[in-house]
């Protein structure tokens, strides 16, 4: 089995403003990141998975698939009470402790790491275990996708952040006899 992990393309959002669930268009430069991806992943897929987050799901939606899927479970971190705010904005002292154990520590009205990877581990633990399809990808948020890492590399949740997955970049691995076998990050 191929897994092809796609972060969605660039948001249209001024720099420094704290997002996660909140549910952002995709830049003008969509059309042009697009066709970039499209040279370094499989034409079609036997199913697709995506958060149902726009800045995911018209991305997911113009890729070729037997089946499309959105599935909440794939959405990014909630940061609650901050979200659409300027990072600068927020208290420094809630920031600061947030920052210091984000795995256990959650934003005001919002979710921590540990919480994202649990649901993400649903998503997983639902799925995956009962696919045969061939070609499948995930399109999805850098936090999901890292909480994806965490479960296939057996991970502590911190080390996840040490890859770089950056917008409209690809993990692909595969899966064979049991066994994942990580082929490129962040193509």
């Amino acid at each position: 089995m191929e897994i092809y992990l796609i972060r969605h393309t660039k948001p249209e959002i001024e720099n420094g403003i704290c997002y996660g669930q909140s549910d952002i268009d995709l830049s003008p430069s969509f059309e042009n990141e697009f066709q970039n991806l499209m040279q370094k992943i499989p034409s079609s897929f036997n199913i697709i998975f995506s958060s149902p987050l726009k800045r995911c799901s018209v991305l997911a939606g113009k890729l070729h698939a037997e089946k499309l899927i959105y599935d909440n479970l794939l959405m990014e971190l909630n940061f609650g009470k901050w979200e659409m705010t300027k990072w600068n904005d927020i208290d420094n002292s809630e920031l600061n402790n947030w920052m210091n154990n984000y795995v256990d520590t959650s934003p005001p009205d919002g979710e921590n790491y540990k919480q994202l990877f649990e649901r993400v581990k649903q998503f997983w633990d639902t799925n995956f275990v009962k696919l045969k399809e061939e070609k499948i990808a995930v399109v999805a948020h850098a936090g999901a996708i890292r909480a994806v890492l965490a479960i296939i590399l057996e991970l502590e949740l911190q080390k996840t952040f040490m890859f770089s997955i950056d917008y409209g970049k690809t993990i692909k691995v595969d899966f064979t006899n049991n066994y994942y076998s990580i082929k490129y990050i962040n193509y």
